[in-house]
């Protein structure tokens, strides 16, 4: 693998391409560490630090921006906004007709899609650049901290707008460097970036772990810690590759003198098909109601019951929660997302049929029953995967953000798959071996 990675930097298209995707990766990091105009950057460390990395309600958000939602830097809504906009388009796609019509429309169509995308996610961030400029007056954005009030000195009308205006500008620039990635540089530039931002808190983490731990001075935890991520990472490999290969057989068709098809092709239906998202979903859902009591001080009885259920990640009640939304939203994303019936009516256009299987509603019928059988262990993996950061903050008293735990190892081991597979790609066609033998 060191070898593949020598040859890749002796390449010099794929080299300008991977110092070019570390030139932008570089700014992005610096952008994280700039405080917006209108903040007491050292009431805000103080807090922070007292909040041991982001703990809380927040937690998610933070770890998709690197750290920069609790610092109040330029970049601090991260790729949040443009991941929530391109989920959002993708849902529509299925309600809107216009949207779907789009998407069949190839290249030009999807151009449009993308452009709707940007539009969407330059209001999302205005919208969540808000409620974090508001949530940072009021002081609730550090609930412990003693210095929480004073993180806005001057919360003038003036003020407030331009920090809404310079984290939403943040937003964009970091949308165009994802783009600048994805265009001149190795692999999918948002996916970059989110790895990126995922990766840079794992070093702290981890420390962090060695510090409260209690056994030989912290490294037996530290240890234990490192293995469960090793093994974990192997599983998610393991899950991520796994799929269930449909076979398709195309009969031969005689166009004027010539002889097409009779070509033997099979449809990959992977076992987890729904990705990281599922758990995203999951996620932000269960933060809705505990934002709600935490804005309104609300002392109804509802109010208490999601104070002592829907709050601690270690709570009975919230696991069950969290992993039966998991597995619904597994199940709903993969019905929105893979239709089967369309699969099928494109399959008997161009003379393709499953062998054993009658053509049209059959097919349909027999590509929704695998769905669901490789759709369930897919699922229930996902639902164990997430629960890894409660369970490792009831054994080792960790934070919420645990390192080897739930969308990160998802996102980190998803990420990395795809990007190494671009650059072997590359290295295959100049007759190199690549990186996966």
């Amino acid at each position: 693998m060191l070898t593949a990675f020598a040859r890749a930097f002796k390449t010099p298209d794929l080299r300008k391409k991977l110092l070019f995707t570390l030139g932008i990766l570089v700014l992005y990091r610096l952008g994280a560490h700039l405080p917006v105009p209108g903040i007491n950057y050292r009431n805000v460390q103080t807090c922070y630090d007292q909040a041991k990395g982001g703990s809380g309600l927040f937690g998610l958000v933070n770890m998709f921006s690197g750290g920069a939602l609790l610092q109040i830097t330029i970049f601090a809504l991260g790729v949040m906004p443009y991941i929530t906009a391109s989920i959002i388009l993708q849902l529509l796609t299925v309600v809107i007709p216009r949207l779907e019509a789009l998407k069949k429309e190839g290249q030009s169509g999807q151009a449009k899609v993308t452009q709707y995308t940007r539009y969407l996610t330059v209001a999302l961030a205005i919208l969540q650049g808000t409620g974090l400029v508001a949530v940072a007056r009021s002081g609730a954005l550090f609930g412990n901290c003693s210095v929480a009030n004073q993180i806005v000195p001057n919360q003038s009308i003036f003020t407030t707008v331009t920090m809404v205006i310079t984290m939403t500008a943040g937003t964009c620039l970091i949308m165009w460097l994802g783009e600048l990635i994805t265009d001149r540089g190795i692999g999918n530039g948002m996916s970059i970036l989110m790895f990126t931002s995922i990766a840079a808190g794992f070093p702290s983490a981890l420390w962090a772990i060695k510090l409260q731990g209690k056994l030989m001075g912290g490294w037996l935890e530290f240890s234990l810690v490192i293995l469960c991520g090793l093994a974990m990472v192997a599983l998610v490999v393991f899950v991520e590759q796994a799929q269930r290969r449909i076979p398709v057989q195309y009969a031969k068709r005689m166009i004027g003198r010539r002889s097409y098809g009779g070509t033997s092709t099979y449809i990959p239906l992977k076992v987890n098909q729904a990705g990281v998202i599922p758990v995203i979903f999951a996620s932000s859902l269960l933060y809705i109601p505990a934002l709600l009591v935490q804005f309104t001080n609300s002392r109804a009885g509802w109010a208490t019951w999601v104070k002592s259920n829907l709050v601690k990640g270690d709570h009975p009640i919230y696991m069950v929660t969290y992993f039966l939304l998991i597995v619904f939203f597994a199940f709903f994303y993969v019905a929105i997302s893979f239709n089967p019936e369309e699969v099928a009516d494109n399959m008997k256009k161009y003379g393709g049929f499953i062998p054993g299987i009658r053509a049209g509603r059959p097919t349909a019928e027999y590509l929704t029953y695998v769905l669901n059988r490789i759709t369930w262990p897919g699922s229930l993996y996902l639902g164990l995967i997430a629960l890894v950061p409660t369970v490792a903050l009831v054994t080792l008293n960790a934070n919420q953000n645990f390192p080897f735990g739930g969308t990160s190892i998802l996102i980190i081991v998803g990420v990395g798959l795809e990007t190494v597979k671009q650059i072997e790609s590359q290295l295959q066609q100049r007759n190199y071996e690549g990186f996966l033998r």
